[in-house]
């Protein structure tokens, strides 16, 4: 039952017909860890995942990449099951489209096509680098409220997009979060806890600048909002905002200019990448 009230209506995207494909192999995946008595937790150390991302692929809202089928092959002894499917895993990845509402898909491309990203969030954490539990927190918390279908579409969505991470040589990313992001406790102590965790995380990839904005700062260059630059085809740098649910692809030069020169001026007060992890993982353990 789709959700009537919701502003920007879905547009169907499982007509590539992946999905089939996905879920089938998510069962299968979850099937076989099961029978060599393995969690989610520890399979995922197995393959380099959180249990957040094996839990997606065993529900098909998450792409398996081939290596990860190839290396869950040995360790559960699938005997080449799961190694078989993987030309057709690699065909589908080749057509799968973007599962992304349609007003959002425009700056999705530009994202997953990125030589940099940069990102300053004053609100929540940026989705790239939320937990699923967190990520579903923050749908079911919208207003109006979205339907059970649509929250979980949302959720599979954020999650495939932190697959950018994946690939080598990826993008570069930096990240400048106000510290209020930190103290939010978005959908409970424990959901707080783990996005902390996965912050460090994240944190600590090699391709990864993550930084804090003190509370107790007394200069504060940007008061407007969030906003996300990123450097596409050929050096050429934009900008994405999105207040109040309404986005804004920004390709003006000048805009983009004055919003790079407000991200450099928050770099620069912001605390160094180890003294915010640093206190990113003080404030974990005092939870």
């Amino acid at each position: 039952m789709t959700d009537e009230r919701e502003r920007r209506p879905e547009t169907p995207a499982e007509a590539d017909g992946t999905t089939g494909l996905f879920t089938a192999l998510g069962k299968m995946l979850k099937r076989l860890r099961e029978r060599k008595g393995l969690t989610q937790k520890d399979f995922g150390q197995l393959v380099g995942y959180g249990p957040d991302a094996i839990s997606s692929m065993e529900r098909g809202v998450r792409l398996i990449r081939p290596e990860v089928l190839e290396q869950a092959d040995a360790l559960l002894d699938a005997g080449g099951m799961l190694k078989d499917a993987i030309p057709e895993v690699r065909e589908a990845m080749g057509r799968a489209r973007t599962r992304h509402p349609e007003w959002y898909r425009g700056y999705a491309d530009l994202e997953a096509q990125a030589k940099a990203l940069h990102v300053y969030s004053n609100q929540l954490v940026p989705g790239l680098l939320q937990t699923e539990a967190y990520a579903r927190a923050v749908f079911s918390q919208w207003r109006p409220l979205l339907s059970e279908h649509t929250i979980e579409k949302r959720v599979a969505d954020r999650m495939a997009r932190q697959q950018i991470f994946e690939p080598w040589p990826c993008p570069t990313f930096s990240f400048v979060l106000d510290e209020s992001v930190l103290l939010r406790p978005i959908g409970g102590r424990e959901v707080h806890m783990k996005q902390l965790q996965n912050l460090l995380r994240i944190g600590e990839l090699r391709a990864v600048e993550l930084q804090v904005m003190p509370m107790d700062r007394e200069e504060q260059p940007s008061m407007d909002g969030p906003f996300n630059l990123l450097t596409v085809r050929k050096g050429e740098q934009v900008a994405y905002v999105e207040i109040h649910t309404y986005p804004r692809l920004i390709t003006d030069a000048e805009e983009v200019r004055v919003l790079s020169e407000r991200y450099g001026l928050l770099r620069a007060q912001a605390l160094r990448p180890s003294e915010s992890l640093d206190l990113i993982d003080k404030l974990r353990g005092s939870l």
